[in-house]
């Protein structure tokens, strides 16, 4: 999934300014709407260089939004934070230094729409992704998106995760703008799902009874076995850890879904767990249905369609910022420079690939 030296560099400046010219046109608004639809994602991938296939496109692409946001400052429209491997557990203190410099009140809403985000995609939704890519952009106002990745290890194909918001959003009810996949999952366990909706009221009542009562229930059935026969079993270890976890929830007693996900420590087989039992007491249906649901300008990376050609990528990314220079000189330009880039299109229609 690398990119050339060479090609990133272009990346860099092409993506930097391509967001401006949307921030500049239409809104901040519009940019993080723009990178919340896993369609559009893709197709600005493949214009920055990426085949459509290409493994790496999400986090190159997300990375070369970082690196334009790191040389262009505030003058990007968005911000930009977060990214691959532990580079994304980085994110809250990255979210924190940005709103605090830019007096963003809603500093500690993000991060906890961040930490939030990966808890759903992680925990909430088990599709057998692990995630390891969590990339977060937002504005002065508040509004945001994340868009994160994860990977299959059994058939090394990667799943993307979107979200947007501006605003309040319910994390645990159909909060994504989009899952992108190559292939759906059978037996998925969905709690974020509508169908889920009384699942998730019963495991928060499960989880404020009696710990032990729960404990002993589970290690009498070791083997519980869904409609679809999926077995899962628990053996004593895991059933003792969670046993602590809990008396943990217990204490903190949670007044829903959301609370209960967002503790620290309640990870895929705490949820597993109360999913299943929620299911076996109060026959209330958990859904397994899996959540998920181009062109070329310069070329891609390996080749296809055709080699990326650099002569063409660095005209357009010089024709794109003298644009963008212009609108900010003159604001008399600013609401024909999308204009203006229609007609010199329409004049280079002898050029395809542009």
């Amino acid at each position: 999934g690398q990119a050339p030296a060479w090609l990133f560099k272009k990346m860099i400046r092409l993506a930097g300014v391509l967001c401006e010219i949307i921030v500049v046109e239409f809104g901040s608004k519009e940019l993080l709407e723009r990178l919340a639809d896993p369609f559009w994602f893709q197709a600005f991938g493949c214009v920055l260089g990426f085949d459509w296939h290409s493994s790496g496109l999400t986090t190159v692409t997300c990375g070369a939004v970082k690196e334009a946001y790191k040389r262009m400052g505030d003058d990007l429209g968005i911000y930009v934070a977060g990214g691959k491997g532990g580079v994304s557990r980085k994110t809250p203190s990255e979210i924190s230094e940005i709103a605090s410099r830019r007096s963003i009140s809603v500093g500690e809403r993000l991060i906890y729409a961040s930490k939030l985000s990966a808890k759903v995609d992680s925990s909430a939704v088990q599709d057998g992704y692990q995630l390891y890519h969590h990339c977060f952009f937002f504005d002065d106002a508040g509004r945001w998106t994340v868009v994160q990745q994860g990977m299959n290890e059994n058939n090394r194909y990667a799943r993307r995760y979107h979200w947007f918001a501006q605003g309040n959003i319910d994390f645990v009810n159909e909060p994504h703008s989009g899952i992108i996949t190559d292939r759906q999952i059978k037996n998925v366990l969905n709690m974020v799902a509508a169908d889920s909706d009384k699942a998730r009221e019963k495991a928060v009542e499960i989880s404020k009874e009696d710990p032990e009562k729960i404990h002993d229930g589970i290690v009498a059935e070791d083997n519980l076995f869904m409609p679809a026969h999926h077995e899962v079993k628990l053996g004593g270890l895991e059933a003792n850890q969670l046993r602590k976890m809990m008396y943990k929830i217990r204490e903190s007693q949670p007044a829903n879904f959301e609370q209960m996900l967002g503790l620290r420590g309640v990870g895929p087989k705490t949820i597993r767990s109360l999913a299943l039992i929620a299911e076996l007491v109060y026959n209330t249906p958990v859904s397994h249905n899996d959540p998920a649901k181009f062109s070329f300008a310069h070329g891609g990376k390996d080749g296809h369609p055709f080699p990326v050609e650099r002569k063409l990528y660095d005209d357009n990314i010089a024709f794109l910022e003298e644009i963008l220079l212009r609108a900010k000189f003159n604001p008399n330009e600013k609401d024909n420079a999308l204009r203006r880039l229609q007609r010199y299109l329409g004049s280079k229609n002898k050029s395809p690939r542009l």
